[in-house]
Formats: structure tokens, C-alpha cells, sequence
């Protein structure tokens, strides 16, 4: 029998790490260390909602909750454009960090500072690898150019175009590429050829895209994650519930010394 592919996905989902993201790589490595294998982190970096990389934080002496989040270079970027091309403005990490002794551990500061990434996603990714959270874990990214062009065609997709000198990541929607401006408001771009290596999934298409890709055979998904899943999509798969975990939408910044 071929080993396990044990496999996670998730946006970036904060520059420190969502408890519920942390929740998934231990319950990985649970069912790694009982049937042997290898863990995939399916990285959805293609994703555009800028709300995916809030984090929130814990001030160490009175416990109150604050989220940050990255700034963003102009309005086309932080609405539209996917989390590998949100740019990191040179001064967001330099004044984010002034601000991070009242809420975390010196070393977390000092990995913070360590971090050199130019768009949101890889400052995400290597703060997660500082942190060893993924240490002997395979990272497939929904960016990478060559995910793309080897995953199947799937009929419900964006496509990444340029608009306004910015990379955007457009829904086609009834034969037009379109970027949602919020309720039932569009903007139609010009039509434009592309290529597979320009295509991510929706969130509905996206379990049959990245199975093409991953071919796992065990997939750990949160109780969101449960609920739209279509697992009929990949039947082949056992799906198998994350350990739960308390302030599973907070920032994980516990890890022992």
C-alpha cells in the first residue's frame, strides 16, 4: 500500500499563526506519528480577502484582545489582489514591531524582525517556518504557477489580470471576469485572454483542484471547512476533524522554549 498523504489546507491566516491553523498541524502530526506518511500544507495564497491575515493578539499584562493586520501599498491591492501580491510596505514591519513587546515574547519579537518577505503570503509562510511549526511539512502553494498549470480544469475559477497597474485576482462570472465591490456590485474588467497558470479555485471548487495536485488520502478540515466541503468531489479521501482548540480564532503565540 502507498503511504498516507496526510494533508491541511488554509489560507495565509495571520503573521502569527490562527490557534485554529495550529490545531491542524498537531492533529497532522497525531495521525502521522500513528500511520507514518507525510503531512501536505495546502497553502491558499491566491486567496484576495485581506481579512485572512488579521491577527489577533493578547496584551500580556491585562489580557485584552487587539487585531492588526498588514497595511496595504493602495485600495486595488488590498481589495482585489491575491495575498502573494499584496506588497509589504518597507515601513509596516519596522512600526508593526514597536508594537509587539506589550503582546508577545521577546524571542517571538526578535523572530518577527528576522522576517525579510515582500508580499503578505511569504511574510506569513516564514513566520510560520521561524516558529518550526513547519518543520517536515511539504507547503503546496495555490500561487505557484506550476500548481496551477498541473491541476484540472475546474468550471467555478478566478483568473489573476492586471487593473490599474495591480495584479488582481478576478470571479468569471457569466463569461466576464469581474471584481465584487460588496453586495450585488460588480466591476466587469475587458475580456482577456488567459492561461491555466493565471487560474484559482473558488472555495467550492477548490477540494477537487487541489486533490488533483496533492492526491492525499486523509484531509483534517475545521467544522466550517466540514460544512461546504463536497466530498463527492474527492471520495477517495478520509476526512478527518481537526482537535479542537479555545480561541480558535486568535493568533497561537504558546509554543514552549
Amino acid at each position: 500500500m502507498n503511504a498516507p498523504v496526510i494533508c491541511f489546507g488554509q489560507q495565509p491566516c495571520g503573521f502569527f499563526p490562527r490557534r485554529f491553523l495550529y490545531a491542524k498541524i498537531v492533529t497532522a502530526r497525531r495521525l502521522q506519528s500513528e500511520r507514518g506518511g507525510e503531512i501536505v500544507f495546502f497553502l491558499h495564497d491566491s486567496d484576495h480577502d485581506p481579512r485572512e491575515t488579521q491577527t489577533t493578539l493578547r496584551h500580556r499584562q491585562s489580557g485584552e484582545p487587539v487585531t492588526l493586520n498588514f497595511s496595504f501599498v493602495n485600495k486595488v491591492q488590498r481589495r482585489w489582489s491575491p495575498l502573494f501580491a499584496k506588497q509589504v510596505p518597507p515601513p509596516w514591519p519596522v512600526n508593526m514591531a514597536r508594537q509587539l513587546p506589550v503582546y508577545l515574547e521577546p524571542r517571538w519579537v526578535e523572530a518577527f524582525k528576522q522576517v525579510a518577505a515582500g508580499n503578505a503570503a511569504d511574510f506569513c509562510l516564514e513566520m510560520y517556518r521561524r516558529m518550526g511549526l513547519l518543520d517536515g511539512i511539504r507547503v503546496v502553494r495555490s500561487g505557484d504557477p506550476a500548481v496551477r498549470t498541473a491541476a484540472c480544469d475546474v468550471a467555478d475559477f478566478f483568473v489573476d489580470v492586471p487593473y490599474l497597474g495591480e495584479r488582481v485576482r478576478a470571479r468569471m462570472m457569466d463569461g466576464a471576469l469581474k471584481l465584487h465591490e460588496g453586495g450585488d456590485c460588480y466591476v466587469t474588467l475587458p475580456a482577456a485572454e488567459f492561461t491555466k497558470a493565471q487560474v484559482s479555485p473558488t472555495r467550492d471548487s477548490r477540494l477537487r483542484w487541489m486533490q488533483s495536485v496533492v492526491r492525499c488520502t486523509h484531509y483534517i478540515a475545521g467544522a466550517g471547512e466540514q460544512a461546504y466541503l463536497n466530498k463527492a468531489d474527492a471520495p477517495e479521501i478520509q476526512f478527518v476533524d481537526r482537535d479542537p482548540i479555545e480561541r480558535s480564532d486568535e493568533a497561537y503565540t504558546d509554543l514552549p522554549a
